[in-house]
């Protein structure tokens, strides 16, 4: 019986942060926090040629910028570490020494060239691409010569002739046959592990109770299974979560869009909201809700809930649902959240309450920040653009000069403009014109704005001003 939930993500670190890894530490993070457990982070970087402690360090901000805050692991030590694989190769090859003494695994000198070949061989035979066990009982004077000719041996697992079960907390009882599986490389021959002996290791000594992971690891599980009892340790719980796919139902690539948590973070989604999406691809509240903070979601988390379908990565979904959450935010955190976007497009700020109003008067049109340069252009921008064709011809119209030109005079008799003043003047301009409605006012947002739909008309005429609203009238005007 499991007394203590310690859970890992082992991310490689070759690139940015996949949106399916995330969702895959998402998960993770909130079983360990729902059964007050362990979250480990471990750094899995043996592909020498790939991995880079600048992808380290990309990943690790990734996870710190959601809020996945890891107990043990790199940066803050524990009692199971090292926690970078490169720092345990000593560590592999004893164990895999071990399995040699124990005539659990052979030494194998194939060398890449050849192994490359028999594979081209089988897959054109039509055969399945498995090690066809040649070196399993090399001779002593085979051995010697090929040491002769410098060639390093890697270390090849014996695999039993057996049928390999297991249950998965996801999937249910899970089997793969006998003549599924091949002898597998634990140790290559310049001595790094391969994933599945590395992973079998690390899960056993770091006391990894329940290993949660993408299903496109079910096939590395026989083996991972058949290692744990060679060894004589008792494999941890696997629960293996359906893959993220995009609408095309193909499995999720740049083509459907932005894949990397760090892409989402810049364009201006929400941390929580990236949670809670992801945390809803193949999982459900009982209650049905959509919208969860962080602390229901660990406190229903439950693995039970996950289901075996695969995921869709909705992009309009995750916009409707970070537009909820910038609704939702205080105006303190939403002025934190907008201005950065503002700075880099180049606009002067005003002081903080106005623009804490003037972003409060866009933020319901809002679904990631990044938009906010446009919708708060307005403001900044002293010549408006007509945004589309009916904005142009809403101008055109002989009842939109009658209503500027009303306007215009009635705002020579306001010595400053705001919206209580503003709302009067619309008053006196329906009067003299005759005009009401949505001829009456759109002349007006098009004329200020360059749009037919916006914030609060007569807050947008009390930040702009007498005079710029004086000027933009007359060159709505002469358009």
């Amino acid at each position: 019986m499991i007394s203590e939930i310690r859970v890992r993500f082992a991310p490689s670190p070759t690139g940015h942060l996949h949106i399916g890894n995330a969702r895959t530490a998402i998960l993770n993070w909130l079983f360990a926090r729902h059964g007050n457990g362990t979250f480990i982070l471990r750094i899995e970087d043996t592909d020498e040629e790939r991995s880079t402690r600048e992808s380290e360090e990309s990943i690790l901000q990734d996870l710190r910028w959601l809020g996945l805050h890891w107990n043990e692991g790199v940066e803050v030590g524990g009692e199971f570490g090292p926690y970078r694989q490169s720092e345990r190769l000593s560590i592999y090859q004893s164990h895999g020494e071990q399995l040699l003494r124990e005539g659990k695994a052979y030494l194998c000198y194939c060398t890449p060239e050849e192994l490359e070949a028999r594979r081209a061989a089988l897959l054109e035979s039509g055969q399945g691409v498995k090690y066809d066990g040649r070196c399993r009982a090399l001779t002593v004077a085979q051995r010697q010569a090929f040491e002769r000719e410098r060639r390093k041996p890697a270390i090849r697992f014996i695999i039993p002739e057996k049928e390999v079960t297991f249950v998965d907390q996801v999937k249910g009882e899970v089997t793969f046959p006998p003549e599924s599986q091949g002898d597998f490389v634990l140790l290559r021959g310049d001595g790094l592990p391969t994933y599945n002996f590395a992973c079998v290791v690390d899960d056993h000594l770091m006391e990894i109770s329940h290993v949660i992971r993408g299903d496109d690891h079910v096939s590395n599980t026989p083996k991972q299974v058949l290692l744990y009892e060679a060894f004589n340790w008792t494999p941890p719980q696997f629960a293996h979560i359906p893959m993220i796919l995009g609408a095309d139902r193909q499995r999720l690539s740049k083509r459907h869009g932005a894949t990397s948590v760090d892409a989402y973070a810049a364009k201006g989604y929400l941390a929580e909201a990236l949670i809670n999406y992801l945390s809803l691809l193949s999982w459900s509240s009982e209650s049905g809700e959509e919208i969860l903070s962080v602390e229901r979601l660990i406190k229903e988390f439950d693995l039970s809930r996950v289901t075996r379908a695969a995921a869709i990565f909705d992009v309009a979904k995750l916009n409707w649902m970070n537009g909820v959450y910038i609704r939702n935010l205080p105006a303190e955190r939403l002025v934190d959240a907008a201005a950065p976007y503002l700075q880099k497009a180049g606009y002067a700020l005003p002081e903080r309450d106005l623009l804490a109003t003037m972003i409060g008067m866009v933020k319901d049109g809002l679904e990631y920040f990044e938009q906010i340069v446009d919708k708060m252009a307005i403001f900044f921008v002293d010549q408006p653009v007509t945004a589309n064709d009916e904005s142009r011809e809403v101008l055109k119209r002989d009842t939109s000069k009658k209503v500027l030109w009303s306007f215009l005079r009635v705002l020579d008799d306001f010595d400053k403009l705001d919206a209580s003043t503003f709302r009067s003047m619309m008053k006196h301009v329906q009067a003299e014109t005759g005009i009401i409605g949505r001829e009456l006012w759109m002349p007006i947002r098009v004329a200020l704005t360059g749009q037919t739909h916006g914030p609060d008309l007569p807050m947008v005429a009390q930040i702009f001003g007498k005079e710029k609203c004086h000027r933009l009238v007359q060159r709505a005007l002469a358009a």
